[in-house]
């Protein structure tokens, strides 16, 4: 068996076999999981408030460490769901809302 893809006989017999992309699900459930943890959320909604700030904002603002805002924008950045935008030696975080909306749709078809 391949490790990225799983491949089921469909015994309900409404087709032939279907494959499981392995790969795509994880990546799928890493950017569930960006967006799904409470400090994040928070982070996502101050960046929308403000239009766009920075890490120092934002960590002074949500007294964090600067370390752990560091990180968890990382994950955001990853994820897609926030760009960025260097002014010299600032780098200005802002909210990607065609990713929010990618999002809303891919739940709404999952849960639908």
């Amino acid at each position: 068996m391949n490790t990225y893809s799983l491949t089921l006989n469909n015994s309900q017999g409404t087709g032939g076999p279907v494959k499981i992309d392995l790969l795509n699900v994880k990546k799928a459930a890493m950017i569930l999981r960006a967006v799904n943890h409470k400090l994040r959320q928070q982070i996502l909604k101050l960046i929308d408030e403000e239009g766009k700030i920075t890490v120092t904002e934002l960590y002074v603002k949500l007294r964090l460490e600067q370390s752990v805002a560091s990180q968890h924008l990382a994950i955001l950045r990853k994820a897609g769901f926030v760009i960025t935008a260097r002014d010299g030696k600032f780098i200005h975080y802002s909210v990607n809302i065609n990713r929010i909306k990618e999002l809303n749709k891919f739940t709404d078809e999952l849960l639908g």
